[in-house]
């Protein structure tokens, strides 16, 4: 009998090891409900290429976001991990994107033929069938994506688009998409805390700005950033939100952390938009 118990421990060690060795899941910080949420964390295999360049380092913590053109954002973590919101195949000067988020109501929201030198291509609709489900960490930040329909000028497809939540630095940056409908309680479960929000504002070939700035003003978020304009006149939108601050700014570019988000809700129009 003690002959066997000395086999068998150091299995038993090693089951033990192995155990605590086992990667945890990074759970999200800005969920109101994760369990409705139904998603769960996924390393990627191949991190991407991400880096500060030298002349660029950030104070700890901080996030860099420049406006592009039409709904395509450039998000920047403070380990310079590159996110470009509904890309079309532009992302601005400078390198690539480490990450691309797309939508598919446009041909102005996505491309089928990303660069090759892009580490990381999200869909926001899944081209098998079904919803997308991204939850996604890549450098310092956790993305992850809620599906939303098509349903616009008679044309309807379930789940074809999603809003996309980025969380990085202790921030919640969430991105609407080509959004066409009201939000429900499940949606707004689903999404969570929001810091800064990135919301079209054309009122026509997206959902009306009224509905806009409903879920503007339900999200409360700290910042919203319009995009998808066109050439509506911004006060339309800025009249559905009349308790928001509203900031016109002379640069694309915007540096946040979570220490120096406004104490009152703020628009926040960068050049451009």
């Amino acid at each position: 009998m003690r002959r066997l118990l000395l086999l068998t421990m150091p299995l038993l060690l090693f089951g033990t090891v192995a155990m605590a060795q086992a990667p945890e899941e990074t759970p999200s910080a800005c969920l109101a409900m994760a369990e409705r949420a139904g998603v769960r964390t996924a390393s990627l295999d191949k991190p991407a290429p991400y880096r500060v360049a030298a002349n660029e380092v950030r104070a700890r913590g901080e996030v860099r976001i420049t406006y592009v053109s039409h709904a395509t954002y450039l998000i920047e973590s403070g380990e310079g991990v590159r996110i470009a919101t509904d890309y079309a195949g532009f992302s601005g000067e400078g390198p690539l994107p480490d990450v691309v988020t797309m939508n598919k109501a446009h041909s102005t929201h996505y491309t089928d033929f990303p660069d090759p030198g892009i580490a990381t291509v999200l869909r926001g609709w899944n081209p098998a069938g079904g919803a997308a489900r991204h939850n996604v960490t890549v450098g310092d930040v956790l993305i992850r994506n809620v599906p939303t329909d098509i349903n616009r000028f008679g044309t309807f497809e379930a789940d074809g688009n999603s809003i996309f939540i980025f969380e990085m630095d202790g921030l919640c940056i969430g991105h609407l998409g080509h959004l066409h409908h009201k939000l429900a309680a499940d949606d707004y479960a689903a999404i969570g805390r929001l810091d800064v929000l990135m919301v079209p504002v054309d009122g026509s070939w997206t959902m009306s700005q009224s509905g806009m700035g409903e879920i503007a003003a339900k999200l409360h978020s700290s910042v919203v950033l319009p995009m998808h304009r066109f050439r509506t006149p911004i006060e339309r939108f800025l009249e559905q939100i009349p308790d928001f601050v509203v900031e016109r700014r002379s640069e694309d570019t915007l540096t946040l952390s979570a220490r120096t988000l406004p104490k009152q809700p703020t628009v926040i129009l960068l050049k451009g938009v």
